[in-house]
């Protein structure tokens, strides 16, 4: 099974003020499912991966771009001290490639969606503090998801994250940060984890 390198891909919350300053937490149900928020592409983006995938030596003919957002206050909080606040909210928007369209004559563009998925810190409502969501695909885009259990995503997003539990280092200008910081993991560096 392809799996995104941002998110893990086993395909957030209310609306958003525009204000600068505004934040947005993580908001839920009653019966603690995830409301995606309808305005995370007013987020700070954060990076694209292409192709991205875990498993060694799969490459696919149709890539997919992994498009990552956060909401504006973490990432203020983040280029402050390295760190991700509590109650911080990653999007990942995932789309399909296409290489022929318009004048296009190389190279690939992004096209359809294929799934929304989020990641939240939440250190009060989950024992790992950070828990995975999917909202599903086209056609099919939930307006609340459960959390995924440990296992789906957790466990590798722990082991492999370069700063907590985040892919800090597919995010070259956050890495740069954290590596300012002193905030990556044992065996991550700014200039390491680039090559």
């Amino acid at each position: 099974m392809k799996r995104s390198v941002m998110f893990c891909v086993i395909p957030l919350a209310g609306i958003m003020s525009a204000g600068e300053n505004s934040t947005q937490d993580p908001r839920f149900t009653k019966d603690n499912e995830l409301i995606r928020p309808a305005n995370y592409r007013e987020w700070i983006y954060v990076t694209s991966g292409l192709g991205m995938s875990y498993d060694a030596g799969r490459e696919d003919a149709d890539p997919t771009f992994d498009n990552v957002f956060v909401e504006p206050s973490a990432y203020r909080a983040f280029l402050a001290d390295g760190k991700w606040p509590d109650k911080t909210m990653f999007v990942l928007e995932v789309r399909s490639s296409a290489s022929h369209g318009s004048i296009n004559k190389a190279g690939h563009f992004q096209s359809r969606l294929v799934s929304v998925e989020a990641a939240v810190k939440d250190e009060s409502r989950f024992p790992e503090k950070w828990a995975y969501f999917s909202f599903g695909g086209p056609g099919s885009v939930r307006t609340s998801a459960k959390a995924f259990p440990k296992d789906a995503c957790h466990t590798c997003h722990s082991k492999n994250g370069a700063v907590e539990n985040t892919f800090v280092q597919f995010y070259p200008t956050l890495l740069e940060v954290a590596d300012a910081k002193g905030t990556l993991k044992p065996g991550y560096s700014g200039s390491a984890a680039h090559h």
